[in-house]
């Protein structure tokens, strides 16, 4: 860590008379910034959980859905589930959860705060970094009101992209802060900022690049010529000093990035060369850049899944996005007298790169939530070059704030658009394949809707569409099996659930594969695999009840009472249900224990919502 210099920072403000506005002005703007953004996007309050995620983040997370407690804050910081390490994000769901249960209300009223707090934390750091209040006040109502940004507000389970991002601007601030007068105290407080960045979501890791960034323009802290001193005869610092100065960030970003790909592998969510071959991701990422500029210029045909290619893309796609990327760049490199072009394209271009698919994550080819951070780069560009060119060409400022004002209202109306798709599970799955193609993320999304109405027959289509665009994908291949076994074609729906244990390592998907072969094999009377199923199903989520009941069953049948009793338990313990208490009752019955049976049974009827239903499927258990 750097010595703290004795004089403050030199920042060079475009406009500085704009400096000497009262204090009150930056209020009020700020004030109509929120009020927007809460405008436009009230009605997500309305909305229900999405079936995408939202489960494994909340309501089906027995973690976070019992609340805040010094357990639950254990294991949000030890815990790599979902393939991520984001404790500051896991806690947040915890706090929603003790505030609000399992009302979406509550927990979309806090994805919305914290997009205010967004829009106006931006605004604020943009305002006093480079003392243009206009065009700060801008890029905010852009980033406030852009129709990309809906898929991060509007779901539940992005409540890491917010937090990230509030943290991420605080780090800006905290930045200006120290750069006025460099000391320990103040970088610590850019330390601080970023560590709680990255515990929400890794993605923040390109903060020291955006910082040296912010070296060249806003503060123009770079030296230009170095003289024997070290210092510069147009900036403060040479480069090389500058990056020293940022070492402990980058330590911040290298253990995130650790931690992150640790997570990441434990989950199976990297994609690895047997998944998609390196040339494709690179492919894909180059035109994935040009895709998030259009939809920055044109937000059309938004949807919450993009398909990732298998194969090869056209290569006139691939060079012609490779012409754009190198046009573009050579274009903000020449213009020296706007040097915010270089800083908000290579913002966008150095943000982007976590999320841009070299190294793959999941099976999506780009994502709009990835471009929230990444797009205040084009922002800035837009903003601040636009208001340099009418300057130049001395456009009345009337005419320019009518543009303004025409360009915003239009985003808020497509973002309304937008977000009330999200207010509806079976509206957001169908717009979703309607907008694109091959994808077997939405098939599987209405498969799922579909099966919880009890609608099979009509979800199997979108099961096997799904698996025709994607053969490995595992989720169409375990509700084919699943559609098998309601079919009593054991030996197919068997096939297909060991199809997916060979295709994923997702301990949800993998347990509910193992539960439904014991059960399958119970069936079938083949007992020592029933055994092997279900004990593999309770090592890799203890919590699931099913497997207990199975393994107490198969214990029962064999003779092993005391097992099955003790198994039974088990299943109580993490769940009571009417089947259980039934179960228990039988195994206590043969054991000669009747007022234990009896006390069982009067259990059973005490939950059972439908008893005769429950002692049929007791029985059909234990059939032999």
């Amino acid at each position: 860590m750097p010595a703290a210099a004795p004089q403050a920072a030199r920042m060079r403000p475009s406009t500085p008379d704009i400096l000497r506005l009262p204090v009150e002005r930056t209020v009020v703007l700020g004030l109509l910034l929120a009020l927007a953004t809460l405008l436009v996007y009230a009605p997500v309050v309305h909305h229900p959980f999405v079936n995408y995620d939202d489960d494994r983040y909340v309501i089906g997370n027995s973690h976070v859905t019992a609340g805040l407690s010094w357990e639950g804050v254990k294991w949000a910081f030890t815990s790599y589930e979902e393939s991520n390490w984001h404790p500051l994000t896991w806690l947040s769901h915890m706090l929603d959860c003790e505030l609000f249960h399992l009302n979406p209300a509550g927990h979309h009223y806090s994805n919305l705060f914290l997009h205010v707090l967004n829009v106006v934390a931006l605004f604020w750091v943009l305002q006093q970094a480079t003392g243009c209040m206009g065009r700060s006040l801008m890029v905010a109502a852009l980033f406030a009101l852009h129709p990309v940004n809906v898929e991060s507000v509007a779901w539940i389970a992005e409540r890491k992209n917010l937090l990230s991002m509030l943290f991420f601007v605080l780090s800006l601030g905290a930045y200006r802060w120290y750069v006025q007068a460099p000391n320990r105290k103040r970088y610590a407080m850019v330390l601080c900022c970023f560590a709680l960045a990255s515990m929400a979501k890794a993605q923040v890791i390109t903060l020291p690049f955006v910082l040296l960034l912010w070296d060249y323009w806003p503060f123009e802290r770079l030296a230009w010529t170095a003289t024997p001193t070290g210092e510069g005869h147009r900036g403060e610092k040479p480069f090389s000093w500058l990056v020293l100065e940022k070492l402990p960030l980058f330590g911040v970003s290298a253990v995130s990035a650790v931690v992150t790909m640790k997570a990441q592998m434990a989950g199976d969510a990297v994609g690895t060369l047997t998944r998609y071959a390196f040339s494709i991701r690179v492919e894909n990422a180059l035109v994935c850049y040009v895709r998030y500029l259009g939809k920055a210029v044109w937000p059309s045909h938004l949807a919450l899944f993009y398909p990732h290619p298998l194969t090869s893309l056209s290569l006139w796609q691939v060079a012609s996005a490779l012409f754009v990327l190198l046009s573009v760049t050579v274009f903000v490199v020449r213009r020296k007298d706007r040097r915010y072009l270089l800083v908000g394209w290579l913002w966008f271009l150095g943000t982007l790169v976590p999320m841009i698919g070299l190294i793959q994550v999941g099976a999506q080819a780009m994502a709009d939530r990835y471009a929230y951070l990444p797009l205040v780069g084009c922002f800035l560009m837009a903003c601040w070059g636009v208001a340099d060119s009418v300057q130049e060409l001395r456009v009345p400022s009337q005419l320019v704030i009518a543009g303004n004002v025409v360009v915003l209202l239009a985003l808020a109306l497509v973002s309304r658009r937008q977000i009330d798709y999200w207010g509806d599970n079976l509206k957001l799955w169908s717009h979703a394949l309607e907008v694109t193609s091959g994808n077997f993320i939405a098939e599987d999304s209405l498969g799922g809707l579909l099966m919880e109405q009890g609608r099979l027959e009509e979800a199997i289509p979108h099961y096997r569409a799904a698996a025709t665009f994607h053969p490995t994908d595992p989720i169409s291949n375990f509700n084919l099996g699943f559609y098998e076994q309601q079919h009593a074609d054991l030996e197919g729906a068997l096939q297909q659930y060991r199809k997916v244990l060979s295709l994923t390592k997702d301990a949800r998907l993998d347990t509910e594969a193992y539960v439904n072969m014991g059960l399958i094999y119970n069936r079938l009377g083949d007992l020592e695999h029933a055994n092997e199923s279900f004990q593999a199903a309770a090592e890799l989520r203890p919590g699931k009840v099913l497997a207990w009941l199975g393994l107490g069953v198969v214990a029962q049948k064999s003779g092993d009472l005391d097992q099955a009793l003790r198994s039974y338990t088990r299943a109580l313990e993490v769940q009571p249900s009417d089947v259980g208490y039934l179960l228990l009752a039988r195994v206590l019955d043969r054991r000669g224990e009747r007022a234990q049976a009896e006390s069982a049974v009067q259990a059973a009827r005490g939950l059972s919502q439908d008893f005769p239903a429950a002692r049929q499927t007791a029985d059909s258990l234990l059939a032999p």
